[in-house]
């Protein structure tokens, strides 16, 4: 039976979208309606939404989550909140997907089509890329990001085992000069006390960790955050993280445990305490608990930042796929 391509609302798909995920060749939190949603209604202004569905007699078969601006279509969402972004594809079904998908964007007024974060292997990057230039429109195929992470297995001891001599050694060490310090522990948010006050310290640490940081957090971005802890938080994805050296919390990490897969998101520390490496640590607390409650990835997300491949991370190549008409 023919595909079948039709505008759609958040409303209407939600349900069908979050059941075809798991069925893609990428699931991923920043691929659900809940995140796409909730990014659309706190920072979608000034952006038309072009959210399609493919469907078989009714049956979906992918999702289109577009927006168009300026004479230009992309993804919904950005490069700053966002690590990954691609269509939603019932695998197996891309040969017949990608053509009237293309077909369909071919009749959209646009300048541009300008596709970001497709994490490599992406269905996307195979099949666009050649349907775009048998039509004719140029085509640029460049490296964004990366986003490094590593599989896990075994124990804890084993990871460190796989690092370089060199790291496992720092790692080691860094950990015995914390015990030297003081009395440190470290705490997951569990929802017995309020979010709000476990999220106020998570944004003060994150804030004053770094000048960048702070310039990042804007108004609108940390209103989005906050409703994002709140509606991943009530999903049962987020975690929360707090490193504490005696009675002073010293770094917090934001993680979403989804699809068997730790996600760290984003992180802050004291920095009287940078000394101590308090940020690093709690990263590798966080990876070591990802180990112990059998996660399958741990996730560092975008960023080349040193501490990933400390810890074992190898790169995962982030993509824009940029089409001109």
């Amino acid at each position: 039976m023919a595909l079948e391509v039709r505008r759609e609302e958040f409303d209407h798909l939600t349900k069908e979208w979050e059941a075809l995920l798991p069925r893609s060749w990428f699931d991923t939190v920043f691929l659900t309606p809940l995140w796409q949603r909730l990014w659309w209604e706190e920072l979608g202004g000034g952006a038309g939404l072009l959210l399609a569905a493919l469907r078989e007699q009714g049956r979906l078969v992918a999702v289109v989550p577009l927006m168009e601006s300026a004479g230009g279509i992309s993804f919904l969402g950005d490069t700053d909140l966002w690590d990954y972004h691609d269509f939603i594809v019932a695998q197996g079904r891309e040969e017949e997907v990608f053509p009237k998908l293309f077909a369909w964007l071919r009749e959209q007024r646009w300048r541009s089509l300008d596709l970001r974060s497709l994490p490599q292997g992406s269905p996307t990057l195979e099949h666009l890329p050649s349907l775009a230039r048998a039509a004719g429109y140029a085509v640029n195929v460049t490296q964004e990001d990366v986003a490094p992470g590593v599989a896990l297995s075994g124990s804890w001891e084993e990871h460190l085992a796989r690092l370089s001599k060199k790291d496992r050694h720092e790692v080691r060490r860094k950990f015995r000069r914390l015990e030297q310090a003081g009395r440190y522990g470290w705490y997951s948010w569990n929802g017995a006390t309020p979010l709000a006050g476990a999220l106020e310290q998570f944004l003060t640490l994150m804030r004053g960790s770094r000048e960048d940081k702070a310039i990042f957090l804007t108004a609108e971005r940390e209103r989005f955050f906050r409703r994002m802890a709140s509606e991943l938080a009530q999903a049962g994805l987020l975690r929360l993280f707090f490193l504490q050296v005696d009675d002073t919390v010293v770094a917090s990490a934001l993680c979403f445990d989804y699809a068997s897969r730790r996600l760290l998101y984003n992180s802050g520390y004291d920095v009287e305490y940078a000394s101590l490496s308090v940020g690093l640590l709690l990263k590798a607390l966080c990876l070591r608990d990802a180990i112990e409650s059998g996660m399958a990835y741990f996730d560092f997300l975008r960023g080349s930042e040193r501490y990933k491949y400390e810890l074992g991370g190898t790169d995962v190549i982030l993509y824009r796929l940029l089409v001109e008409r």
